[in-house]
């Protein structure tokens, strides 16, 4: 249930299992909240204070990120299991309390166990009392990609080494708003009022393009952040990713029309029927009114490109203090896996979550290693501005999320590779930010290109960067952020209901990433190997 009381939004979720038929093909066993699915949406208003009451009717561990919020002087509440804080163990409570100071679009998602992929997810809307920008209504989209195995199955035929690898593509189904997306509830427009629609791509394994044919869509808002309005024709959507535009409805009744939203992996062989697919959705002027045709959609609809977006907040580029280059790959590793790195190292978790080894180990903490030879940690100076350029030298592309902070976008570009790029790429031109560069909290890298990103260390705590496609986070395709950990010892305490919940599942609460003094590493398992690939082989991550 929700209650406003005053600024203090409570919000009660018994997160459990349910069985439900969300894609009108398959009833399946699926993760809700107070035995729904899908999970209402939660609204609040910038000053607020939102009380998240989560109960674990589980049969594990949970917890709860709030995707794109910064989580500042409280990196506890973010979210990520063994990174923040241990998961709510079955049978147990925790109580998120997040200020709320950032307006904006943003979801609430499971962070541990990959609970995500199985429904626990849902829209979380900022509403700002002086907004810039001027409209009638707001209206949410949320859309999502929805498969008929859980992801523990899906997640078993990649990881196995029984089964070969890759393994072949699932053909899930969209949702908008929670269900099929040839069945959502129409959007009612009347003349001459302006809308605000709020799109929230929350899969876990696809893309959607949105596009409203017969009108013009002006872009206000990514991840969160304010932009300068720009008139597009489309948005691209990654998993993780969020638009608001403003859109004025005519002055006419005399047709109603459509929006086009199409699911689709551009490394999925298209398949007639199943790949892409594309929902239609009615825009009703009248009820009645014939339906306004269109064309059919075309390659050169012009979609939104953050690159050349600007920030409304007109911050110029940040002057770089650090550079970091990192490498996205897939390499088969000594375990018999195929599994995914950044820079050849493949993330797991740690036996102490890395938060509290940043809390605990003194002096220690400023040292990358104490925090384990799989969490690839990178520990940052209080205040410094890093740049990250990020190569993705494969064939598909990676939503790439940094929690703690939203990246200024520098440039996109053709990547490096020791692998040979297919000629269609090797024209790919630099594309590089004018003015005041946008801001987002999830970059998508394209296939075969680099991204140049930069943000500013000014968030002691603990943050995760990972792939958004939940296959690649569990196959390790994640790092972490230790920023200023000699500041945070001195301005953060974990609640001690967060320790308890550590000790009920005989996890550790101090020492490094093995649960030990200094650098001794005993009881975590050795790293796994890279395996060299056969002459002429290629990476597809």
């Amino acid at each position: 249930s929700q209650i406003a009381l005053g600024k203090r939004v409570v919000v009660d979720w018994d997160v459990g299992y349910v069985n439900v038929n969300r894609d009108n093909t398959v009833m399946r066993r699926a993760i809700g909240v107070n035995g729904a699915l899908p999970i209402p949406p939660v609204f609040v208003t910038k000053g607020d204070t939102l009380i998240l009451n989560v109960a674990n009717s589980l049969d594990k561990s949970t917890s709860v990120h709030a995707h794109g919020l910064f989580q500042k002087g409280t990196s506890y509440l973010d979210g990520p299991a063994m990174v923040t804080q241990c998961g709510i163990p079955p049978g147990h409570s925790f109580t998120y309390e997040y200020a709320i100071d950032q307006p904006g679009t943003y979801w609430l998602h499971g962070h541990d166990n990959h609970e995500n992929s199985d429904g626990f997810r849902t829209p979380f809307v900022v509403y700002d009392r002086h907004s810039p920008f001027d409209y009638d209504e707001d209206i949410l989209l949320s859309f999502e990609d929805w498969y008929k195995e859980e992801f523990a199955e899906r997640a078993k035929i990649t990881l196995d080494p029984a089964f070969s690898f890759p393994p072949p593509h699932g053909f899930g189904h969209g949702l908008i708003n929670g269900i099929n997306g040839n069945y959502t509830e129409p959007i009612y427009f009347h003349p001459g009022k302006t809308y605000r629609l709020r799109l929230v791509n929350m899969g876990t394994l696809r893309w959607f393009q949105f596009t409203l044919p017969g009108h013009h869509m002006r872009v206000i808002e990514m991840d969160g952040i304010d932009i300068e309005p720009q008139v597009v024709e489309g948005l691209d959507m990654a998993p993780g990713q969020r638009f608001s535009v403003l859109v004025t409805a005519h002055d006419s009744v005399e047709f109603n029309y459509r929006y086009n939203a199409t699911m689709y992996a551009s490394f999925v062989p298209v398949t007639t029927g199943l790949e892409p697919r594309t929902y239609f959705g009615d825009i009703i002027y009248r009820e009645g009114a014939p339906l306004k045709r269109h064309s059919g959609g075309s390659s050169q609809t012009w979609f939104a490109d953050d690159v050349d977006m600007h920030s409304l907040d007109r911050e110029p580029a940040l002057p770089v203090d650090r550079s970091i280059r990192l490498i996205l790959g897939n390499n088969p590793y000594s375990t018999g896996q195929h599994l995914d790195h950044i820079s050849n190292i493949t993330y797991s978790p740690p036996k102490v979550p890395s938060l509290y080894t940043a809390l605990t180990m003194g002096e220690l903490a400023m040292t990358p290693e104490v925090y384990g030879p799989q969490t690839h940690a990178v520990v940052l100076k209080h205040q410094e501005v890093v740049e990250l350029t990020i190569h993705n030298p494969n064939d598909m592309p990676h939503p790439l999320h940094l929690h703690g902070h939203a990246f200024q976008v520098i440039e996109y570009g053709l990547s490096e590779s020791t692998f040979p790029i297919p000629d269609k790429f090797k024209n790919t031109p630099t594309r590089r930010f004018t003015g005041a560069p946008a801001k987002r909290d999830t970059m998508s890298i394209p296939m075969f290109q680099y991204i140049k990103v930069r943000f500013r260390a000014d968030n002691p705590g603990v943050w995760f960067l990972h792939c958004h496609l939940d296959i690649h986070f569990i196959m390790g395709m994640a790092m972490t952020f230790v920023e200023a950990p000699d500041v945070l010892q001195k301005m953060q305490t974990v609640p001690p209901q967060m320790l308890e919940h550590c000790k009920a599942q005989g996890i550790h609460t101090w020492g490094n990433a093995a649960g030990n003094d200094g650098y001794n590493f005993g009881g975590l398992p050795d790293p796994p190997r890279i395996v060299p690939r056969p002459q002429g082989g290629r990476n597809p991550a």
